[in-house]
């Protein structure tokens, strides 16, 4: 029941992103663009998603289990140590040049944007390399 669960939430995960926009690259650049013709409608966009999230955390942090049995696995650090920093700043050097993020970089790539292709293979690649070389620390 959970894989069912699963996949129907990604699915309506992906769908939002669609409609959202934030799979087109040039509206996330629109929105980053401060000084020129700035597109706030993704601010909005993720100031919904987060005072959804703080209600659905808050909610969840006094459960033990999910709605399909699952132990809920909230994570308890809330450190900002220089490793947050600095993957902050490259997720944001990502972000700008891309036009992705992780999520919705993988919902462009199932509906065959090319660009979408390059971001995840990077996406993919710096993972490796932190495994590699970062994790070890």
């Amino acid at each position: 029941m959970s894989k069912v669960f699963a996949f129907f939430s990604g699915l309506v995960f992906g769908l939002g992103l669609i409609l959202a926009g934030m799979t087109d690259p040039r509206k996330v650049k629109a929105f980053l663009d401060l000084a020129g013709a700035w597109d706030p409608s993704l601010a909005m966009v993720m100031g919904a998603a987060i005072a959804l999230g703080v209600f659905a955390f808050a909610r969840a942090a006094k459960r033990q289990r999910s709605w399909t049995g699952d132990l809920m696995e909230i994570p308890t650090v809330r450190a900002i140590d220089r490793r947050l920093i600095v993957g902050g700043i490259l997720f944001g050097v990502g972000w700008g040049i891309g036009g992705f993020c992780p999520g919705p970089a993988l919902v462009a790539l199932g509906s065959g944007m090319p660009q979408a292709g390059v971001f995840v293979a990077a996406m993919l690649a710096g993972m490796v390399l932190h495994d590699r070389f970062l994790s070890r620390r």
